[in-house]
């Protein structure tokens, strides 16, 4: 999947390694502080429920380091984005993605 983020093409990438940003930024840390990850679980169905910061979140993971959160942030905000299909568009890669499409699956219902 690719979106152009201030005036630059972005390749999107939902492997393991964006599953692995996703835990570190937003992952589930116990008592001890050891993250225990679960960052997707928490994200699938906040994207099911159109929360615009989650996506923002998971677009900027997905783009490894290539883009900062403010910007995906103004990519969104701006009027001419439709954010209704790059919310259908990012869980449609998500339910395709090897790597992720099982999570995508199990948290379906």
């Amino acid at each position: 999947m690719e979106l152009t983020i201030k005036g630059k093409k972005r390749q999107l990438n939902f492997g393991v390694g964006f599953v692995r940003n996703l835990d570190q930024k937003y992952g589930m840390a116990n008592t001890a502080g050891f993250n225990l990850g679960l960052a997707l679980t928490k994200a699938i169905p906040a994207l099911r429920s159109y929360d615009p910061a989650v996506l923002a979140e998971v677009i900027q993971c997905a783009c490894g380091t290539s883009v900062s959160l403010a910007d995906v942030d103004a990519f969104l905000d701006n009027p001419d984005t439709d954010i209704e299909k790059v919310f259908d568009d990012v869980l449609k890669e998500l339910s395709e993605a090897n790597a992720v499409k099982l999570a995508v699956k199990k948290l379906k219902g």
